[in-house]
This record gives C-alpha cells, structure tokens and sequence, in this order.
C-alpha cells in the first residue's frame, strides 16, 4: 500500500472526521498539521495538490481526493474490511448521505457561521439569532436519532462527520441534556471509542478554546 498522506488540522471538525476514519480502519497515515497562513512552510507543497487550499486533503500514492465526506467514503471503499462505515446495501447509504448533508448543510456550516465572525472580523460577541440556530441544529439532530447512532445500531462515517461538529459546538453552546438526552446519550457513545480523544477530542476542546479567547480578546480591545 502507499503512503497516505493527510493534510490536515487539528482544529477542524472536516479534518477530525477523516482521522476518526483512519483509525476506524486500523490505518496509519503520514499526517501534516498545516495552518493555512502565509509563511506555512508546507504551503508551496500544499498548493500543488488543493489549489483551493481547503484541508482535509487526502494523498494516496499521488491521487488526490478533497472534501472530507468524499475523503472518509473513499478510504471506507478502498481499505475497509467490510462495509459497516458506509453500507452497500442502497438504502442504509442513502441515509449515511442523509446524515452526511445534515453536518455539511446544517451543523458545520452553522458552526462557521457563529465562529467565523469572531475569528476572521474581530467580533466580541456571538449574535444570539446564530446561537438559537446552533440550538435547532442540536434539535434536528435529536429528532434524527432514532437508534443508537445515526443510521441503526451500527456506527458509520456519518456519525464521525456529525460529531467532529458537535463536540467543538457543545463547548462554546453548552448542550441542554434534558432537552436533548438522546443526543448527549450518543456524544457519550462516540466518547467510548478508544481513539476518540486523541483524533477528536482534544481537538475539539481546542477549537471551543480558541473561539472562546478569540471573543474574550476582541472585547478587551475594546476597554
């Protein structure tokens, strides 16, 4: 097999979901932490494989796939044992699809739209019209639930994709567990995954962090 090589950041939900499949499938890649700023000294090697400079990317031996949701169903197919990430069977993968749109259409993009302000514009504050839809996304996902994880009894990418969301936007909109027990009873689910920490976790926590003292920052500068 060759070398896989995964661009990619610690911080980012897209980037986490691609590492909880790596070591879903007892994978080893040759990771390459970028920062996507100038003066990255990995950014001359980047831009020759993702012109439009978005991570995850994903290197095998010279083919290239982007996008984490193309990334995860690409690995599942080529280097999955069985098809318990992403089914063969059509309507068990039409609704992986379900849930994969889910986090890209709603959650993540919600998870930018709340950060994004605050990193990139220097807001010292989260628009509470944003925050309530941060808090239907937690209810849409809730309604999803229906079974231990997001399509049936068995774990698939859809539910490493939607986590790596929800885990960073849990620390910066606290989760409301009686409102939302089915959902807090699946974030303990995915929390008993022995690599869960260190692919998701940790990263995690450190992108509630940086917004967190990213917001406390901008208002400083203001006092």
């Amino acid at each position: 097999m060759a070398t896989l090589v995964l661009y990619t950041n610690q911080k980012s939900p897209p980037c986490r979901a691609v590492k909880l499949t790596v070591r879903a499938l007892g994978l080893t890649v040759n990771e390459k932490e970028m920062t996507l700023v100038r003066g990255d000294k990995l950014m001359e090697e980047f831009s020759k494989v993702s012109p439009q400079h978005t991570i995850p990317v994903l290197d095998d031996g010279g083919t290239i796939i982007t996008a984490s949701h193309a990334i995860m169903i690409y690995l599942v197919c080529k280097y999955g044992k069985d098809d318990s990430l992403y089914p063969a069977d059509l309507v068990r993968r039409a609704r992986v699809h379900t849930a994969l749109h889910l986090d890209s259409g709603v959650i993540f993009s919600r998870l930018s739209f709340l950060f994004e302000p605050v990193i990139y514009a220097g807001k010292s504050y989260f628009h509470s019209d944003r925050i309530e839809h941060i808090r239907k996304a937690y209810r849409l996902l809730e309604d999803t639930l229906v079974d231990d994880f997001l399509v049936g009894k068995a774990m698939t990418i859809a539910d490493f994709s939607c986590i790596s969301s929800i885990s960073s936007l849990i620390g910066v909109v606290p989760l409301d567990e009686e409102k939302f027990p089915k959902v807090a009873r699946w974030i303990g689910r995915m929390k008993e995954l022995p690599y869960y920490e260190e692919t998701n976790g940790a990263g995690a926590n450190e992108l509630a962090d940086f917004v967190l003292g990213k917001k406390e920052a901008n208002a400083a500068q203001y006092l």
